[in-house]
């Protein structure tokens, strides 16, 4: 699947009902890509989290875009590589990272810093339970962490969470 507008959160669910936030996407960002490997069980679940169009591709006809089309193949190789490197950079920062710079560098990636376009300052609609969810902490570990960035100049929020260039200095600094 291709997201041409909108966002999606992708959650897993551990046995005993616990959810997690493993990956957000936005527009250009394709997801579903396990089918195409022979992945016969999902792994999880893929919801909008605002208005959304995704373009469903089946497997056939994106295995003979990939094929005929070097572009095409040279966008998605490019989309598959650059999600294994953010995959191993959540990976280590799930290790290693205080909860705080979790939270700023989830803030960041939502902002979608450090894509080719232009970051998008305001966020799609994001609660701190899904936040909670994202960085494996609970939500009230997010909302002091929230009001601390607020008070420090690196976020605004009413009704929505803007993200200033700022809160990088949180990610950048031991």
């Amino acid at each position: 699947m291709y997201i041409q507008r909108g966002g999606v959160k992708f959650t897993v669910m551990n046995e005993s009902g616990k959810e997690a936030v493993v990956a957000m996407f936005g527009p250009g960002d394709f997801f579903g890509e396990g089918s195409m490997t022979g992945q016969a069980i999902r792994m999880g679940t893929a919801t909008a989290i605002v208005p959304t169009t995704v373009l469903v591709i089946e497997k056939g006809e994106m295995i003979r875009v990939l094929h005929a089309e070097h572009e095409m193949s040279d966008r998605f190789i490019a989309h598959m590589l650059a999600r294994n490197i953010r995959v191993e950079a959540d990976l280590t920062n799930q290790l290693f990272d205080s909860t705080e710079k979790r939270l700023a560098r989830a803030l960041l990636v939502l902002a979608r810093y450090g894509k080719q376009d232009q970051p998008q300052k305001m966020l799609p609609k994001v609660s701190q339970k899904m936040l909670a969810e994202m960085i494996g902490t609970t939500r009230s570990h997010v909302n002091v962490f929230m009001n601390k960035f607020r008070k420090l100049g690196f976020i605004e929020y009413n009704g929505g969470i803007k993200v200033n260039k700022s809160l990088l200095s949180v990610v950048l600094h031991e």
